[in-house]
């Protein structure tokens, strides 16, 4: 019996920087939990930086990650009092598709950016250009509505705020697209934004629906004045016109069977054994066996045979006597959680040779070594003619089942 492993995952390209684009990275990955066979998810595995790596809590209980991004915003022009920085970022739900380019086979990936923060750096200390003794008072009062750890709307506060005299970083959540502005209550003159700490929320696609293989694509947002994606107001200018988040999947699934020992050798009987057919004097109904497997599955699947003997349609049984054959019917029931392609339970599959007869299966969740049961049997007509032909000769052959995650 020849068994086939499958493996599928969320992985990331590497990203590249130049002199007008930044790239990043976004690596996740999907592998089967027996501990959890319902929870059939992306991990993501990029590492924070930023926001969420100082505060994993308040992005675990978000559903939030964060990238530090080394994209810088600059003003070109003094900024005076009545000025302002004007914070926008593509917030709403951006989709991308991404390709597995060894079988063509695509899916979607959604993402939005659900938070910003920076460390801005003024040109003097927030004292001298507030007159205020204390450094957060000054920072107070340099801004109308209060310091950055205060998030005009539709940005929303999120409890960052670390300062000195010319520095301040912060982190604002930003649940709905729209621009927060925070206006300078006194000239500013000069400033910069360092970085940008760049919140995020994935929706992936449903693994189990995905081939094995690698699945790569990237979403480009603009940088910058005007109408950018990510932009900072009309003074302030970036360092890089574009940023490209990268993606890969790599989705890593599990397609495993089981047979218990000497369950490789089939043994045909009548209902009942020989015992109650040679009896009662009658032929019976047909010869049967059943044999159960144990199989985990996480991805589809297809099953179909390799004769040692038999014809196009079928595999066969041949009279060691005679060398004459008869047909004999394998057919497949599989647990709760695998189905055709139609979405019907399996019961009792009629499985055919040849690789282009394949019948494909898939699962609605995991299946984590469930009992399945592989069914051989001669049916009435064929038992009735070789019982009358040839009593007393035996009838064998090999018979190999494949499950192939190859689709």
């Amino acid at each position: 019996m020849k068994k086939t492993a499958c493996w599928l995952g969320l992985l990331s390209v590497l990203g590249t920087s130049g002199a007008h684009a930044a790239n990043q990275e976004i690596r996740a990955l999907f592998q089967p939990d027996p501990s959890q066979p319902n929870k059939n998810v992306f991990i993501n595995k990029t590492p924070n930086s930023g926001y969420c790596a100082s505060h994993p809590a308040q992005c675990a209980d978000n559903n939030m990650f964060s990238i530090q991004v080394p994209i810088r915003f600059s003003s070109f022009t003094p900024m005076f009092s009545g000025n302002g920085v004007w914070v926008k970022v593509p917030s709403e739900w951006r989709q991308l598709n991404v390709i597995n380019h060894e079988t063509q086979q695509t899916s979607i990936v959604e993402v939005r950016i659900s938070g910003i923060g920076s460390k801005f750096q003024l040109s003097k200390p927030v004292t001298e250009l507030t007159g205020q003794t204390d450094v957060l008072e000054g920072h107070r009062k340099l801004w109308t509505g209060n310091s950055w750890v205060y998030a005009p709307p539709p940005c929303q506060y999120s409890g960052v705020g670390y300062y000195s005299p010319t520095t301040y970083q912060f982190f604002w959540k930003t649940p709905q697209p729209g621009t927060c502005i925070k206006t300078a209550a006194f000239d500013v003159g000069h400033m910069s934004f360092e970085y940008l700490d760049i919140a995020y929320e994935l929706r992936t696609p449903d693994p189990l629906s995905m081939s094995s293989g690698l699945y790569t694509g990237s979403l480009t947002y603009s940088v910058g004045r005007g109408s950018a994606d990510f932009t900072m107001g009309p003074f302030m200018g970036a360092d890089d016109g574009n940023l490209t988040l990268d993606f890969v999947l790599d989705v890593q699934h599990t397609l495993k069977v089981d047979l218990p020992p000497g369950g490789n050798r089939i043994t045909l009987q009548p209902e009942g054994g020989w015992q109650r057919w040679l009896n009662s004097g009658r032929a019976p109904e047909r010869l049967f066996s059943d044999q159960t497997f144990h199989i985990s599955a996480s991805s589809r699947f297809k099953m179909y045979l390799e004769c040692g003997s038999g014809t196009v349609t079928a595999c066969g049984l041949w009279n060691e006597g005679t060398n004459y054959g008869t047909p004999i019917i394998v057919s497949v029931t599989l647990p709760n959680g695998l189905t055709d392609t139609s979405g019907r339970p399996v019961k009792r599959q009629e499985l055919f040779p040849q690789e282009s007869r394949a019948i494909v299966f898939q699962p609605g969740i995991y299946v984590d070594r469930k009992p399945g049961t592989l069914h051989f049997e001669i049916d009435k007509a064929n038992t009735e003619r070789i019982l009358k032909a040839d009593r007393g000769n035996r009838y064998s052959s090999t018979v190999v089942v494949i499950w192939d995650s190859e689709i």
